[in-house]
């Protein structure tokens, strides 16, 4: 017989069953094969035959293949406790199916979020006449791709070493009530099947008019024994009386599982009621874009896009989706002219992932099983999207906004109702909405909205960019809190702290048009004074800086008057390509900016990748927990050529203004040490003109509380306020579970900021700050208290620190700084921080 092939039914990372976390399917008392990792949702058939049991909690499931192979599909570990609803079938027992049908399609999320393990063993439960020949390495693995090598055992008839038990006269049987809450299932059965291997009789349960040897552990799960029900326990064979006797009290013991039966959840979970607005009035959330109005709440109603689900003619909607790919390539080159940097670079990444082979080949998959061309696109994007949500990163979670936008975008060409502009928002208009995708956020942006507040979302995702750059005032996580806001209510947005006001009462809504008034006058001013360096009233020299990641960036901030660069980010070179970029390339690009920005001053923060902004060339593996993993300048010191390649395009740039080098997430002396020793020997090499000064950025906890070893050796310290309050806190800033409490102002991060000025004072180091508390203006008087000289902002808050700085007397501010030290929570320091601003 020729050899058979068991293809992956689930797209995700194939691993050893001795890694599945239970011992059941681990020691391989089920039978032998592999498991999948699974990042997507659909279940298909591994290979051709006849569904043989499909488990009531839809978590598993067996095909019985015509030469005899019997496969079973156990989706995760203890998924029969979600009691099916995370499971929807799409075969019945009986079906005849052919390899990469559609079997079960997955709610990811639920097994992900509520079972023992998502991981999925593929077993050979018939392994007594065929064994495993070969398998797949261990990695990332594609729906469809052939995982086992199977082939029939010949050297010994199996009924020859079996006992026949028609030869005994010993048989037995004993009725039993069930007493495991799950009834029996996968695990049950392996074991019931285990506690008999070593006796000599064949053992079988019958259940109604059907029976199943002991031996067959889907033939057992094939019965359907629930909680509760009496089955009979059958045995012949010299020891059937003692194996009767055991199996039956290991069900009426129930195994470890004894309890109520689970009852299947509904399809639709009820919806939570909307939270009450609280007494004060006052609706808290995530700032995700700086400033301050006043407008009215206008809900976001996003029309569903309906189409067919399935389709005749697969060659036709494969050639549709073809046309509706390019159709979307060429809106998306159109709409990059005249774009600004933020928005061309997001969408250059749409396009990338426009043409993700993975992407089309996951469609056209479902178009050859009868799908149509939307429903392949539909289910491809998913799948993409809920891998991303379920890989423990909040940051990449954010990014699956982008794959939904493009879905989006897809579905309309291929409907026929391609994007157009929507209708005109009234005056004012404060967008509220669930969540929203970058192109909401442009489309909102030109349609002339004046704030957005999102129930979800996070404050790095690309919608929270394009906000920002559009000069739109967003508050993100805010949660469910917003139904209860209804549209034509007044709203005050303060995006500088992520407050929402709903219905202000009239005193409230004069001080807060006083106070925007005041800030408006402000800013106008300072613009008008750009050129003037920035000085507290006192005198105090504070440096005014903007971060750039493009040109255009560099532009924009020199027109808003900052006094240079503190924070280029370099990824953009990197990222969204197959290829390192070269050391012409990079020279080519940070020579244009600083030559934008000469004479200022242009600090270039070394490659801050890994973690959450991976690059597809360099060899970094999947990680349980990538924010404390290989990121920043460990990437860099594993892969001394990146490192090497970089520090040499900085040192050939020939710039009129000082030029600096940055290193992101140290969290060592050593560490420092490394790249020292790196730039001194390339600076030996090249003919640099000019010394090039080379500063660490604090972003670990570690590199505050050694700021002092750290600033002996750096030329500069910056502070990333961003990574300091999540690492100090151990809270994600992405997480709308616990965002709202990620609070650069807590005490903790405070404490932290000022033991790093006090650090850096013993060797005289300036000390800067480049995260996000250098564009709050409740953050900014602390800062310059706790001895903060250099505060870089995004280019459309530099005009609004310098003014606010301004206004500032230094000595206020350290007294106001020590006050803040001694709060117990964030939430007294931003009391005390209003307090001092009003």
């Amino acid at each position: 017989m020729a050899n058979i092939i068991i293809t992956a039914p689930i797209q995700g990372w194939l691993t050893p069953m001795a890694a599945v976390p239970d011992p059941v399917f681990a020691s391989g008392v089920l039978g032998d094969g592999v498991a999948i990792d699974p990042t997507g949702d659909r279940v298909l058939a591994p290979c051709d035959g006849v569904i043989t049991s499909l488990q009531s909690a839809g978590h598993a499931i067996a095909i019985l293949t015509d030469e005899g192979v019997e496969v079973l599909i156990h989706v995760g570990v203890d998924t029969v406790a979600l009691g099916g609803r995370a499971f929807t079938a799409s075969v019945a027992v009986g079906d005849r199916v052919v390899r990469n049908d559609l079997l079960i399609t997955l709610d990811l999320d639920d097994i992900v979020q509520n079972a023992s393990a998502a991981v999925t063993p593929v077993i050979i439960t018939s392994a007594e006449r065929f064994s495993i020949s070969s398998r797949a390495a261990e990695g990332l693995v594609a729906a469809g791709a052939p995982i086992l090598t199977l082939s029939e055992e010949t050297s010994t008839d199996a009924a020859a070493i079996s006992p026949d038990p028609s030869t005994s006269p010993d048989r037995a049987q004993l009725s039993v009530h069930v007493a495991m809450m799950h009834g029996i299932h996968a695990r049950p059965a392996a074991r019931l099947r285990e506690a008999t291997v070593d006796l000599e009789a064949e053992v079988a349960l019958v259940h109604g008019e059907r029976r199943a040897a002991l031996t067959s552990p889907i033939a057992v799960m094939a019965l359907g024994v629930r909680h509760g029900d009496t089955i009979v326990v059958s045995a012949t064979g010299r020891d059937a009386e003692r194996a009767v006797a055991l199996v039956a009290g290991l069900i009426e013991d129930g195994m470890g599982e004894r309890g109520e039966p689970l009852h299947p959840a509904p399809s639709v979970v009820a919806p939570v009621p909307p939270r009450t607005i609280p007494d004060d009035g006052r609706l808290v959330g995530v700032s995700a874009a700086p400033g301050r109005v006043i407008g009215v709440a206008h809900r976001l109603q996003v029309a569903e896009i309906v189409f067919t689900e399935t389709a005749t003619d697969p060659a036709a909607e494969h050639a549709a989706l073809d046309a509706a790919l390019d159709a979307v390539g060429v809106r998306l080159a159109q709409a990059k002219i005249g774009a600004n940097a933020d928005e061309q670079a997001i969408l250059t990444a749409h396009a990338a992932i426009l043409t993700d082979p993975s992407l089309v080949e996951a469609a056209v998959s479902v178009i050859k099983t009868g799908g149509s061309a939307c429903a392949g696109w539909r289910a491809a994007i998913r799948e993409q999207a809920a891998a991303l949500r379920a890989g423990g990163d909040a940051r990449m979670a954010e990014r699956a906004d982008d794959l939904l936008d493009l879905e989006r975008r897809v579905l309309h060409q291929l409907t026929g109702t391609a994007e157009t502009a929507g209708a005109p928002l009234p005056p004012d208009a404060v967008v509220v909405a669930r969540d929203l995708l970058p192109s909401d956020v442009v489309d909102l942006a030109r349609r002339g909205a004046v704030a957005l507040c999102v129930e979800g979302g996070g404050p790095t995702s690309h919608a929270a960019i394009l906000a920002a750059t559009a000069g739109l005032p967003m508050v993100v996580a805010l949660g469910s809190v917003l139904d209860s806001v209804t549209d034509g209510v007044c709203l005050i947005v303060n995006g500088d702290e992520g407050v929402v006001e709903p219905a202000p009462d009239d005193a409230r809504l004069t001080q807060a048009r006083a106070q925007i008034e005041s800030e408006r006058q402000r800013i106008a001013a300072a613009r008008a004074a750009r050129d003037v360096p920035c000085r507290t009233r006192d005198g105090v020299r504070i440096e005014a800086f903007a971060n750039c990641g493009s040109v255009e960036d560099a532009r924009a901030a020199v027109e808003a008057g900052a006094e240079g660069c503190g924070l280029l980010r370099t990824e953009f070179l990197f990222l969204e390509r197959d290829t390192q970029p070269t050391v012409s390339e990079q020279t080519a690009a940070y020579q244009a900016i600083a030559d934008t920005l000469s004479p200022r001053p242009l600090i270039i923060r070394l490659l801050d990748i890994g973690g959450d902004k991976p690059a597809p060339y360099l060899p970094i593996a999947a990680e349980e927990n990538p924010a404390l993993g290989l990121r920043g300048i460990r990437v860099g010191l594993a892969h001394p050529e990146v490192l090497e390649a970089q520090l040499r395009a900085i040192l050939t740039v020939d710039s009129a203004g000082p030029l600096h080098i940055m290193a992101p997430m140290i969290a060592s002396l050593d560490e420092l040490r490394q790249v020292r020793a790196v730039l001194d020997r390339l600076t030996a090499e090249l003919p640099v003109t000019s010394a090039v000064s080379l500063g660490v950025m604090v972003e670990t906890p570690a590199a505050a509380i050694t700021a002092d070893l750290l600033a002996a050796e750096a030329d500069f310290l910056s502070i990333g306020t961003n990574d300091l309050t999540q690492y100090a806190l151990a809270m994600d800033r992405g997480n709308p579970a616990v965002a709202a409490g990620v609070d650069g102002l807590h005490p903790a991060v405070l404490r932290l900021i000022a033991e790093a000025c006090r650090g850096a004072a013993r060797h005289q180091t300036p000390v800067g700050v480049c995260g996000g508390l250098a564009s709050d203006s409740l953050a900014v008087p602390l800062l310059i208290g706790l001895g903060v000289t250099e505060l870089s902002a995004a280019p459309a808050r530099v005009t609004a620190i310098k003014a606010l700085v301004s206004g500032l007397d230094a000595a206020a501010c350290r007294a106001h700084a020590a006050a803040a030290l001694n709060c117990a929570t964030a939430a007294e320091v931003r009391a005390l921080a209003r307090k001092f601003a009003a």
